[in-house]
């Protein structure tokens, strides 16, 4: 026997439905229903009537573009950059930045009690950042050729397809990077497929090309301070610092603890790290290279756990659940969880705290990606009993 779709009849690629919005998904879509049918159209705002052409069907939603918003929202602001709407690299430009805040935070909050039954009074207000333009200090942009017009495209991906958008200027990078982008335009790749990684080196920290730095100079003192207030609120003596990179977190807060060491598999940071370490007269520590999943238990046999906190970073993806429950088994007194991605954050922090093994206390939201759906999270944990 077949089964029944729900779709609603006449909801068909290409045909055009007038939609109010009533929530803004993670990610930045925006949420609408069509006779109780979920429908998903972006740049768009909670409580505006949109005209939407239907693009794509599936079993239980579709999605839609934007045609024509009929009735704004007070909060719709005009985007400051020409490609917004075609280039998938930001999500918010039509969203006046005080909304962006409250709407990222409500996103976080919304993730945590969905997947972890967290309350969402533990995610604080979102730390602004004190430049929402001109601030991204690494870009990657892509070369793809273009045989409409017999040449290279030079830019991003779009937000709706692989092809690339062909952009002149970032309004999101630092300026230094739109002169970098101008001589890539000037003098671009041999091909297309090609990638090109662009970037502004942080004043008196060694970073290799291919290794990790924080992406948002404004805001990255305001990072380390967040993990900082948390640090002196425990009163730790030992911090174990994973996914270290070159040093940037543990190096700043070397000085708040007895000592400290860091992992990180980028054998080339690793070596920078110590190098920035030293510059600084951080003598209290040292870096480990190598794989954190397998680093990490006997860096923190090291400490007595009562007296160490864990600082937790790792790439959008997450950490591996085995290394989650190896990290509950050695019971540091605290983990500081830094991400920028709620959706695994909040899968993290469900492993760490099952059992009421640990207590997530607060979590500090900072914007380190206005105009995007991205956002850099600090979560606190503390050990509440023995594992």
């Amino acid at each position: 026997m077949p089964v029944k779709s729900s779709q609603p009849p006449g909801l068909i690629v290409g045909a055009r439905i007038t939609l109010t919005v009533s929530d803004i998904a993670f990610g930045g879509e925006g949420v609408a229903r069509w006779n109780d049918f979920v429908v998903f159209v972006p740049f768009v705002l909670v409580g505006e009537e949109v005209e939407g052409e239907i693009t794509e069907v599936k079993r239980s939603f579709a999605r839609a573009r934007l045609v024509q918003v009929r009735k704004a929202s007070a909060e719709r602001v005009a985007p400051a950059c020409r490609y917004f709407g075609e280039c998938g690299g930001c999500q918010y430009q039509h969203l006046a930045y005080p909304a962006q805040l409250a709407l990222k935070r409500k996103q976080i909050a919304d993730v945590l009690e969905r997947v972890g039954r967290f309350s969402a009074a533990v995610v604080d207000p979102v730390v602004p950042c004190p430049q929402p333009y001109g601030y991204r200090n690494r870009i990657m942009v892509r070369s793809q050729w273009d045989k409409f017009k017999q040449g290279l495209n030079v830019g991003f991906i779009r937000h709706d397809n692989r092809l690339v958008v062909d952009i002149e200027e970032c309004r999101i990078a630092e300026p230094v990077l739109n002169e970098q982008l101008r001589e890539v335009r000037a003098h671009p790749p041999p091909k297309g497929g090609l990638k090109v990684v662009l970037r502004v080196a942080p004043e008196d920290w060694e970073v290799p090309r291919d290794s990790f730095f924080q992406n948002n100079f404004f805001l990255a003192p305001r990072l380390v301070e967040a993990v900082r207030e948390s640090l002196r609120d425990r009163g730790v003596r030992h911090l174990v610092d994973a996914y270290c990179g070159v040093g940037f977190i543990s190096v700043e807060l070397a000085d708040s603890v007895e000592s400290f060491v860091g992992v990180e598999l980028d054998a080339m940071a690793i070596r920078a790290a110590r190098r920035n370490a030293a510059r600084r007269g951080r003598l209290n520590g040292e870096f480990v290279a190598g794989r954190v999943e397998d680093e990490l238990p006997g860096l923190l046999q090291r400490f007595t756990a009562a007296a160490t906190a864990l600082i937790l970073d790792p790439p959008r993806k997450g950490c591996p659940a085995p290394s989650l429950r190896r990290v509950r088994e050695a019971g540091p007194a605290q983990i500081l969880y830094v991400s920028c991605h709620p959706a695994t954050l909040a899968r993290d922090l469900n492993i760490l705290c099952a059992d009421g093994v640990y207590e997530l206390v607060r979590v500090v939201p900072l914007d380190m990606f206005p105009q995007t759906q991205h956002v850099e999270c600090v979560a606190d944990l503390r050990a509440a009993r023995a594992p």
